[in-house]
């Protein structure tokens, strides 16, 4: 019986009547039992806040402030909505035709959040309501040639009074078709022996390591590889995910045109070099690649040793957003292994960094750090997995089929409307194909018969060609776009009249060379001073080449840290350069990064070279 008499703000219940009663009693009773009564108002304090605390909880339950996710954006691949049950005719086609646009917008993938409102309040839905609004979502996608998959589900129970709601994180695939699916390029960055190459060979070949490097000769290009174990130099693995988010690799003796047949989309896992001495490699992968993100693997073992820092600080300086893999967590003890962790958020920490490290333990985990690590450059997602006993393996592919592409619709749009421009990056000669270059289409699209001109040469011309074939991950394509990698067979083109580093662009594009350039830089480290007739390589785009020091503008010389333009001149041929694009330059343990400002021409030699490929591309 707990009877209440309320009034005013004052409420009084015949439990604080009857504990208030000892005290009453004692009082009549006289000094002689002043022990006792200490001890009963002890108690009846103590009662008394038990009372109140209790009370305090339950209000502050039922008070709880409803949980928001931020606002829905007009552009991109996320929508909410509140629920989908049983649309009219009108509405579900209203609804389909939104879907295809947020499809558009995340180039074949969009995520929908089921129960949350537009201004990102989390509602939350019933059972039936949730299960309806599934049915009709699946309804939608197949409308549009697309499959849905669900992330994950949440409950949501800021109010006690209400049964239990949940909202639901749906991601909408579309089904491939001509070959149009995403491509995402991860640059693959770590220390010699961190596990690497094993860790690509168990992901894109389905099958575990068995501890002594079996899951990565698969990968390897040279015999001296093999032997050693290292890699040294770029290769290239794809890992598919088809409409439903299921993995799609070389298990079950699939091809390479197999996969690229059944995935809507693909990672191309950029394999770099781990050892110093194949440091200009993991550069020129770096730079001319233009990977989306860069993962960096560190084994458990070792923490971080070696060419760890370098290449963190690599990826960082060009801007490329990095998650961390902490592989061989197999061979460590459960401490190593936390304490590698604990080495590893410390640095991202640093003021160099500024980097929020999010250690990915569950599949919840996964979709959040997917999401987030897309949306802000300074949260870094840290896996702890093993290659041998497939420990957290699911975790990763879970990051690699959400992970949303960086550039929207939009942008790619934009580019693919300007004139043609290819990045060579790779020459080779092929049996009965003739010569054939592999790189990056900049901006454009690119068709089979196109008419291209290639240079610049040693002499700073351009070169007419035609492109015959085009193969995108070893299949054969028919259209390039820009942002894609691919290889273009060029017939009986002259191979030896091609290099790394030039470009093949529209005649239309009227290309120029130049010999110096103008660059905004910092120097990272340097052991002396750097001044006038110091020599670097210089890493642009697909362009690596020793340039001189011509002047710093308004200093006489840098020392560590500090920034200034600088004017730089090739030594060997000139060069095509785009102006902004990001500059890395080294030698020995002198380091640096800018942009390019300007690009100055020979005045005399510019002339003579223009004529020259003017009337080269007008024949």
């Amino acid at each position: 019986m707990d009877a209440r008499i309320s009034g005013g703000t004052g409420v009084v219940t015949i439990a604080n009547v009857r504990s208030n009663l000892p005290n009453v009693r004692s009082n009549l009773q006289g000094p002689s039992s002043g022990n006792g009564r200490r001890m009963t108002s002890k108690k009846t304090r103590s009662k008394k806040g038990k009372r109140r605390k209790r009370r305090r909880n339950k209000k502050t339950k039922t008070n709880k402030t409803p949980p928001y996710l931020p606002p829905e954006a007009e552009e991109g691949n996320i929508e909410y909505k509140l629920k989908l049950v049983n649309p009219t005719q009108y509405r579900f086609e209203h609804l389909a035709t939104q879907l295809k646009w947020r499809l558009q917008e995340g180039r074949g993938e969009a995520v929908y959040q089921i129960g949350v409102e537009d201004n990102g309040l989390l509602v939350g839905l019933s059972e039936g309501d949730m299960r309806a609004s599934l049915k009709t979502l699946r309804r939608m996608a197949e409308k549009v040639g697309a499959d849905i998959t669900l992330l994950r589900e949440r409950e949501v129970d800021y109010d006690s009074d209400r049964n239990c709601r949940k909202i639901a994180e749906v991601l909408v695939r579309k089904v491939p078709d001509d070959q149009q699916f995403l491509d995402l390029r991860v640059a693959v960055l770590g220390n010699v022996d961190s596990g690497k190459s094993t860790l690509l060979g168990v992901l894109t070949q389905g099958e575990l390591d068995n501890g002594r490097g079996r899951a990565r000769l698969n990968l390897f290009r040279h015999l001296h590889e093999i032997q050693t174990g290292r890699t040294s130099s770029i290769s290239f693995e794809i890992l598919g995910f088809n409409s439903k988010g299921e993995v799609v690799n070389y298990s079950d003796s699939r091809t390479a045109e197999e996969i690229c047949e059944s995935s809507s989309k693909m990672i191309t896992f950029i394999d770099l070099a781990g050892h110093h001495k194949y440091l200009k490699t993991t550069i020129f992968g770096l730079t001319s690649y233009c990977p989306d993100f860069a993962m960096l693997v560190v084994s458990a073992n070792t923490g971080i040793a070696g060419t760890t820092r370098e290449h963190l600080g690599l990826a960082m300086a060009l801007k490329v957003p990095i998650f961390i893999v902490v592989s061989k967590v197999d061979l460590c003890a459960k401490g190593t292994v936390e304490r590698t962790v604990r080495q590893l958020e410390h640095v991202l920490k640093l003021p160099g960094c500024n980097k929020v490290p999010m250690v990915v333990a569950s599949p919840d985990d996964a979709v959040t750090a997917a999401q987030q690590f897309a949306q802000s450059s300074s949260i870094t997602p840290i896996f702890t997995l093993s290659s041998v006993s497939g420990e957290s393996l699911d975790l990763l592919k879970v990051f690699f089929n959400i992970l949303p592409p960086l550039s929207n619709s939009k942008e790619q749009e934009e580019l693919m409307q300007q004139l043609t421009e290819f990045q060579v990056d790779e020459i080779y000669t092929v049996p009965d194909v003739g010569t054939v270059v592999g790189g990056t289409l900049y901006s454009g699209v690119c068709r089979e018969g196109e008419r291209l001109v290639v240079g610049p040469t040693d002499e700073g011309r351009f070169l007419r060609l035609k492109v015959g074939s085009i193969h995108r991950n070893r299949s054969a394509c028919r259209v390039l776009r820009a942002g894609q990698a691919a290889t273009l067979a060029l017939g009986n083109f002259d191979r030896s009249l091609l290099r790394k580093g030039m470009v093949m662009v529209s005649p239309k594009m009227n290309p120029t060379i130049c010999w110096q350039f103008e660059a905004a830089i910092v120097l990272l480290f340097h052991a002396k001073t750097f001044h006038r007739g110091f020599q670097v390589t210089v890493h642009v785009g697909n362009v690596r080449q020793t340039a001189t020091v011509e002047c710093l503008h308004g200093k006489e010389e840098l020392r560590t840290g500090e920034r200034a333009v600088v004017c730089f001149r090739f030594i060997k041929h000139p060069e095509y350069l785009r102006m902004g694009a990001k500059l890395l330059f080294r030698e020995g343990v002198t380091k640096g990064i800018g942009h390019v400002t300007s690009l100055l021409p020979d005045s005399h030699d510019q002339n003579q070279f223009h004529d020259q490929n003017q009337r080269e591309i007008e024949k």
